[in-house]
């Protein structure tokens, strides 16, 4: 770096604390969110999310072999197989934006087709089957009717348009071979390959288990009920697993890979968290950004509602399911029906965190394109549906 940029870096660093506006009750509180938004995310979702997410990715990386990627999720494997894969297991998932950035990694650096990986990456935190009943449940049936198909359309359009704008370039990473052609030497079976995976799912399924609604007696409550006791099981059969059928060698060389991920993905993460709890806040609670411009901004059925719907729903972060009661709140103070769909199709999805990693994951133009596809389709998928319940 020359003399000259280091130079204006000090003296913007300088201006910039000088000038802090300290003295400033909205300022002060927005610092306040900032850092209460993440100690929460870091209470709530690095040990039982994050970290169990890091694991599988790193498995992804090690014991599943080159071929079973590219066979299901490459580039040249039948479209109808790969992007019904990735939408599957999305949904199994059922995890939040972030939480998915690990896995859609793992199987991205393994040789996964940029169109599927990004419907795998849609997907996993749109396509929840609890939140949409759940959406259906306060926010209505057509509410929650339009974000299942609505989810389940986009992970599909979404990575087909990846993969078409990025042809050319996901012909030549295929060609050039960016990532790692050798096949990993079978060690064990595949029903044991199977089970491994299975374990460390289930934990991470289980254990984020979202709480029912007060005297919810469905099956949602009665899993919620013995969520600790499935999560725990699951924990013991890795063990077990662990014991009997890995070598110390596989063993370090998953850990190290976990621990890669981690090192790439967690301090961009929380630094994501840091910014948007300072702009918008918790749930609940204003940033820097009042809360009375957004209701005022997303009333009615207009363009420009649904556009400032699907951005503020980008960049802000919602926690699996947290999107169901602000949605509640803003529809209240005089949110559309069609902003409010917006908001659904973009918001789980997106989050200014994650963009930070995709941007280290698959480069600052796909990220781009990914962010602003989502948003477009929201917008319009809002303005239809808000036309439509009018």
């Amino acid at each position: 770096m020359k003399n000259r940029t280091k130079l204006l870096l000090m003296v913007a660093a300088f201006l910039l604390i000088y000038y802090l506006p300290v003295e400033n009750s909205r300022f002060a509180n927005a610092v306040f969110e900032a850092l209460a938004l993440v100690k929460w995310y870091a209470r709530e979702h690095v040990l039982l999310c994050l970290i169990p997410a890091f694991f599988i990715a790193g498995a992804i990386s090690v014991f599943v072999s080159q071929a079973s990627v590219m066979k299901y999720l490459g580039a040249k494997a039948n479209k109808c197989l790969s992007y019904g894969v990735a939408s599957v297991s999305g949904t199994i998932l059922a995890v939040c934006s972030c939480t998915v950035l690990p896995l859609f990694g793992g199987i991205y650096k393994r040789g996964a087709g940029l169109g599927p990986a990004c419907a795998f990456l849609y997907s996993g935190p749109a396509i929840n089957v609890l939140a949409i009943i759940l959406t259906a449940r306060i926010l209505g049936w057509q509410l929650g009717l339009a974000r299942a198909i609505g989810a389940i359309a986009f992970s599909i359009i979404i990575g087909v348009l990846m993969h078409l704008i990025f042809i050319k370039e996901e012909k030549a990473r295929q060609e050039n071979g960016d990532f790692n052609m050798s096949e990993v030497k079978e060690t064990r079976s595949l029903g044991q390959t199977i089970l491994y995976f299975a374990a460390m799912v289930v934990f991470l399924v289980f254990a984020n288990w979202g709480k029912p609604l007060a005297g919810d007696q469905s099956i949602w409550a009665l899993i919620y009920n013995y969520k600790w006791w499935i999560a725990g099981t699951s924990l013991v059969v890795l063990a077990v697993i662990l014991v009997k059928w890995f070598k110390k060698d596989e063993l370090k060389d998953w850990t190290s890979a976990s621990w890669g991920f981690a090192l790439q993905i967690l301090p961009l993460l929380l630094g994501g968290v840091l910014v948007s709890g300072f702009l918008l806040g918790r749930v609940g609670h204003e940033g820097i950004i009042p809360s009375r411009i957004v209701e005022t901004l997303v009333g009615g059925n207009s363009l420009g509602a649904n556009f400032f719907a699907s951005i503020v729903a980008a960049f802000m972060y919602f926690a699996t399911l947290t999107e169901v009661p602000i949605l509640q709140g803003l529809i209240g103070s005089g949110m559309g029906q069609g902003p409010a769909l917006a908001l659904l199709l973009a918001g789980p999805a997106l989050s200014l965190p994650s963009m930070l990693v995709l941007k280290s994951l698959m480069g600052a133009k796909k990220t781009v394109i990914y962010v602003t596809l989502v948003v477009i389709m929201a917008t319009f998928s809002g303005m239809v549906f808000g036309w439509l319940v009018k």
